[in-house]
């Protein structure tokens, strides 16, 4: 017994030294097969968004810095156990509103370098209905009698009306239409699953090339058609003209500008009702409350003896303040 005794504490700090260096030898080649790594991963981006708003093109994905041992980081996967979540729930409307990003993972011994905020643009998020106008346009010698767009499965004769469900700033002048793609040459035409095309006071929309979050969509997205059309009747192209307004612009105010979209009209009937217009006047506006620009959808009204496919025009004032003279 006292011989072990004596094994053990003669020389036991040489001995216990020799310890140390081994397990301390032993960990670094371990290290060297496994050592610390940090690694920036890209990771799809989730959002969580308040009813009744909606997020007009917010990035898709974001950086997340991650760091830990090389054999936990190669488990990583950005598309099942490492998240990034926009928590949006409670932001208001409004221009590039700041929101935070929470990164998540279900990974052991995994250290996540939090994201920071990033800039969102805000809308409200309301239902529209619209009408859905026809464009149809007759070929030489005809002339375009009716032009009516029905909802799939609809037994009316009343024109589609679809529902638009997006950001509120896109429902501006929302125009729905659905064109016939040849030159009207038969007394009735039908053409079935037209797809509907949408129009705001910026121009052409396509909902489907800007993102938003949740999807701005449509109820319906094509349209049967029936046209009618008549030969031998007289047709011309005439311009849509401004009223004077009904009230002009408060005291101090002016209008500067008329925009009228579209600017011409084509119109078909008896010869001699045709050729007796030169033009056709749109309904009078009240601007008595206007102090900036404002727009109008107005309806277009065909005098007796003629008709025309479009029903509606826009027309935009420009009101300015009357200068200062100093």
């Amino acid at each position: 017994m006292s011989s072990w005794v004596t094994l053990v504490t003669n020389e036991w700090r040489l001995k216990l030294l020799a310890f140390l260096l081994a397990v301390l030898m032993l960990g670094a080649v371990a290290f060297s097969q496994n050592p610390p790594t940090i690694k920036t991963i890209t990771v799809g981006l989730n959002y969580n968004v308040k009813d009744g708003l909606v997020l007009i093109n917010p990035p898709s994905k974001t950086t997340v810095g991650v760091s830990g041992l090389a054999d936990v980081i190669a488990r990583v996967d950005p598309d099942s156990n490492l998240i990034a979540t926009v928590d949006a729930s409670n932001a208001s409307a409004g221009q590039a509103v700041r929101v935070k990003i929470v990164a998540t993972t279900t990974i052991r011994g995994l250290t996540i370098t939090q994201p920071a905020p990033i800039a969102v643009n805000v809308d409200t998020r309301t239902v529209k209905e619209v009408p859905v106008q026809v464009g149809a346009r007759a070929a030489p010698g005809w002339s375009i009698t009716k032009a009516i767009a029905n909802c799939p499965g609809s037994v009316t004769p009343d024109p589609c009306r679809i529902h638009f469900d997006g950001p509120t700033s896109w429902e501006t002048n929302l125009t729905a239409t659905a064109t016939l793609p040849p030159n009207v040459n038969a007394t009735t035409i039908d053409f079935p699953n037209q797809r509907i095309q949408l129009g705001n006071s910026s121009g052409s929309l396509d909902i489907a090339a800007i993102r938003t979050i949740p999807s701005a969509a449509l109820d319906v997205t094509s349209v049967n058609l029936h046209v009618e059309a008549v030969a031998g009747v007289t047709s011309s192209t005439v311009p849509l003209v401004d009223a004077a307004p009904s009230h002009g612009p408060p005291t101090g105010y002016r209008v500067t500008g008329v925009t009228i979209s579209p600017l011409t009209v084509v119109i078909t009937g008896d010869p001699a009702a045709v050729g007796r217009i030169r033009n056709i006047q749109l309904p009078a506006v009240d601007l008595s409350s206007s102090r900036s620009d404002v727009t109008f959808q107005l309806n277009i009204v065909y005098p007796n003896g003629v008709s025309g496919p479009v029903e509606t025009a826009t027309v935009k004032y420009t009101i300015a303040r009357n200068p200062t003279v100093t």
